[in-house]
């Protein structure tokens, strides 16, 4: 059975080349499977429109998700994910460039599992993915 993925809902595309190297560098085992925008994460949440063939787009084991994003905010499919019984355990680790009390919180009373500040040293993206692993895959996935 093949490895299911990390989702990561970003629309920086330097942002994503960064997360892609350091899940090289972190020696992850995982897919790091991407989507652009907020709707996006919500179509393959949901297994609808194009992401509906499970076998290609098979749920995650942990979602990264950004704030900042078009179409819906993170702080929309974080809710969105909190709010359906099959994904309401499904850890939910921020990304955000933001150190903002106000949206750490928010995202704390939204349901994410963790808040990261946007890291850009690979070598400390890394380690903090490291460390994720241990702390919502590996637990979950043995």
């Amino acid at each position: 059975m093949e490895t299911p993925p990390v989702l990561y809902v970003e629309d920086d595309k330097n942002d994503v080349l960064f997360m892609k190297l350091a899940f090289q560098a972190a020696a992850l085992p995982y897919p790091l499977q991407i989507v652009w925008n907020g709707q996006e994460g919500l179509d393959y949440l949901a297994g609808a429109g194009k992401f509906s063939d499970r076998k290609a787009f098979p749920s995650p084991l942990l979602v990264l998700l950004d704030l900042n994003l078009p179409l819906k905010s993170g702080f929309e499919v974080l809710e969105w994910i909190r709010h359906q019984p099959p994904l309401q355990s499904l850890p939910v680790v921020i990304f955000s460039s933001s150190a903002q009390t106000h949206d750490i919180e928010r995202a704390g009373a939204l349901g994410a599992s963790e808040y990261v500040e946007k890291l850009s040293n690979p070598t400390q993206l890394g380690t903090v993915l490291k460390r994720l692993e241990a702390t919502w895959l590996l637990p979950h996935h043995a």
